[in-house]
């Protein structure tokens, strides 16, 4: 029997969560973002700028790309639009598995979760350190067929792993595991673009250890992630960069978004 979730410590899945407008959070998440807030105001607009660049790129790939196939390890709490949503519009047959390893996203999504009739949207319990595992799942192996192409999404999970090692292992096996065509979509925080003084206060604020982890990396340190892949224009650029809707502008700049983001192919 799976232990029961603490409601008291902070989650970092669902303080995100309440920064995209979801409900799936508590006391202890919006403590802890009036703490972030303090020393990064437009954390809130730059967390939506993130998701809303992660819609757009499904949408893409959908549409222009013809993937029928998509994995989002690390989906934390259903939104609306969720992901199926978005690649079920423009082609209903598309298939989704949702993977994450709170047992609480396990018990939102299994519950509120309705794909079309055509397609399937589902969940599997899985963690991005322990790729071969989370492939093997009966859900995984049971809803996508991956001996074809599929995309994988990592948005905003790769920053919550602090250990490169672990990240950059966990990427590498799953460039050897995906059928060549397969896309990887990389969402991830950075600090680059912040003025020294506001990245010092922020790097002070996250050595206490109280506001979880989150290892921003630098551009260089991103794009190690696809090195050799395809990449899809317009590059590895800011979230607020990658085609940008003209009919939802950006609500925040390239130095506030604090965010890459990159679509790349697998040969």
């Amino acid at each position: 029997m799976s232990e029961k979730p603490d409601l008291t410590a902070l989650n970092t899945s669902r303080r995100y969560n309440q920064w995209v407008g979801g409900k799936d959070h508590t006391g202890v998440e919006r403590e802890s973002t009036k703490i972030v807030m303090a020393v990064l105001p437009n954390m809130i607009d730059a967390a939506r700028e993130g998701r809303a660049v992660v819609l757009r790129a499904v949408r893409h790939l959908v549409a222009e790309c013809g993937v029928r196939q998509i994995l989002d390890i690390g989906a934390g709490q259903p939104l609306a639009p969720n992901v199926h949503e978005v690649a079920q519009k423009v082609d209903p047959a598309v298939r989704v598995v949702y993977v994450d390893n709170d047992p609480l996203v396990a018990v939102h999504h299994r519950g509120t979760v309705m794909s079309s009739a055509q397609g399937r949207a589902e969940f599997e319990p899985g963690d991005l350190r322990d790729i071969d595992a989370l492939l093997a799942g009966d859900v995984v192996t049971g809803v996508l067929d991956l001996g074809r192409p599929v995309a994988v999404l990592l948005a905003s999970v790769l920053h919550l792993i602090d250990d490169d090692e672990q990240a950059y292992a966990a990427v590498r096996r799953l460039r050897e595991a995906l059928a060549p065509g397969s896309y990887l979509v990389i969402v991830h925080g950075t600090f680059d673009t912040l003025p020294e003084e506001t990245s010092t206060a922020v790097t002070k604020m996250l050595a206490t250890g109280k506001q979880g982890v989150y290892r921003a990396r630098t551009r260089a340190e991103i794009e190690a992630f696809v090195d050799g892949l395809k990449i899809e224009e317009p590059g590895l650029v800011s979230s607020v960069e990658w085609h940008p809707d003209p009919a939802n502008p950006p609500k925040t700049s390239v130095t506030d978004a604090m965010c890459y983001a990159v679509v790349a192919k697998l040969p």
